[in-house]
This record gives structure tokens, sequence and C-alpha cells, in this order.
């Protein structure tokens, strides 16, 4: 049975960036079926009226992209009886440990040595281009689970928007989403209330000033231009959408079928 279309976005109180992927239309006239391809930041502090929540979607599969790094710093996923668990680390746009030592202790002369005058922006361009071109083992892993039996699903990383992003657009291109749907949809991490919340250590106001908080902002963006970098990398590399998914995810005519036939309307 279709699910219907929901009237409001759940508010979670521990969960950030959660959102129903339903709805986003395919180039032949198609929408992505609601209630079976959900999106999130992680699940680690999820409380029980959360997690009660994420219970009730029927939920097969969670996707959990965090490396050891960011399981380390969050936690692990809160338990959903009755859920596959699937731990498949992507390469941290931020470079895991050492990024999040930056974040939460760099000073300011360390930032803006690291971020300034673009380099952040660039940064995060070159990790997108990056987990196009070396993860394309994990990326036909998802997919071929979405087309057996791993749905309903949802998708998470640390903030929702990399990682997952990229995975979620991804899934996406499979299925046919027309182009400035998928980038929609990509673009609703940056909502105030979806943000991942930055913390520094130190209590001084220079902690969290404006200067550190912009050179920080970039790498908490989502913003079109590393999508953009992403799909660049896919025509550049192979030559289009259709030669990457056949190629370097090894999805035949028959798994796209499947997939479609799963999740979409």
């Amino acid at each position: 049975m279709t699910q219907q279309i929901p009237s409001t976005e759940p508010e979670l109180t521990g969960v950030r960036n959660f959102r129903d992927v339903g709805g986003l239309p395919t180039v032949d006239g198609r929408r992505v079926r609601y209630g079976v391809l959900f999106r999130s930041g992680h699940l680690a502090h999820a409380t029980q009226e959360d997690a009660a929540f994420l219970s009730s979607l029927g939920l097969h599969t969670v996707f959990d992209f965090r490396n050891a790094a960011d399981q380390k710093l969050e936690g692990p996923d809160v338990e959903l009886p009755g859920v596959r668990n699937v731990n498949l680390p992507l390469s941290d746009p931020a470079d895991g440990a050492e990024f999040w030592r930056m974040v939460r202790d760099g000073d300011l002369e360390q930032l803006r040595s690291i971020l300034a005058d673009g380099k952040a922006a660039d940064r995060m361009i070159s990790s997108y281009r990056l987990t196009i071109t070396t993860r394309t083992a994990e990326h036909s892993q998802v997919l071929h689970a979405l087309a057996e039996d791993s749905v309903p699903a949802l998708m998470h990383c640390a903030a929702g928007k990399d990682r997952a992003g990229l995975s979620v657009a991804v899934t996406l291109l499979a299925l046919g989403v027309e182009r400035d749907a998928i980038f929609d949809d990509y673009l609703k991490s940056n909502a105030k209330h979806r943000r991942y919340k930055v913390h520094r250590n130190g209590s001084s106001a220079s902690a969290y000033s404006p200067e550190v908080m912009e050179l920080l902002s970039p790498l908490f963006d989502a913003r079109e231009e590393y999508l953009a970098a992403a799909f660049e990398t896919v025509e550049e590399t192979w030559g289009g959408v259709e030669p990457y998914l056949e190629q370097a995810l090894g999805l035949t005519p028959e798994v796209r079928e499947r997939l479609r036939e799963r999740l979409l309307d």
C-alpha cells in the first residue's frame, strides 16, 4: 500500500535533518513513493519519542555511513527493534578525527590557515569528487540492497548532508529523478532546524566568534556547487549517468527495474 503524503514534517528532538524523500518527480512522470526512503543525521541522540516515531515507519534497514571517528564522537545509533543496521563507512568529507579536532579545538589562526580564502569550500568539493570515484562499491551495495529487500530504508551519516546526501543523490539518479529535484532535496539540509549543531571546546566568546563560525560555515553548508562537482565527476570519469550506473555500480536493467518498482509510484 502506498503511504499517504505526510501533512507535516515530524519534529524530532535528538535527530537532525530527518525527512522523507518521497514525492520527487522522475523524468518519465513518476514520483518517489512516500514511506520507502528517508534520510537524516545520526541517530545516536534520539530520544524515546524519536525512537518510537522511527519505529513506526516500518524500517527494514538503516544505512549508517559514519566512520569510527564519528561513532566515537557521537556514540552508536539507538537500537530500533527489528531493524537491520548496516554500517558502511564512506570517506568523510572532513577527514574524520583530524577534522573534528580542528572544528572543536582549532584556534582562529589555525582555522584561517586551513579554511580561509575559499579553502574550506575547495576541501568540500574535493571530498565530494573523491567520494564519487572511490566509493563505487559502497554505493553499488546500497542500490543492490534497496532493489532486493531493504526498503523502507533510512540513510544517515553525522549531519545527514554529505555522505548521506551523496548516497541519496546517487539513488535518485538511478531512479531517474529530475536533476533539479535532486538539488532541491539536497539543499533542504540548509534549513536552520536541520543544520548540524557545531560544538566548540572552550567557554570563551571567542570560541564561537562570528569569524570562527564564518570560517567553519562552508563545512556545514549544503551548497549547490558541492553536489554539482559530484555530478561533473560522473560525467568526466564515465561519460554520463548511464555508464556510471552500469559500469561503476554494476546496475543491470533488471536491477534498476526492481529498484524502480520498490521506490516509485
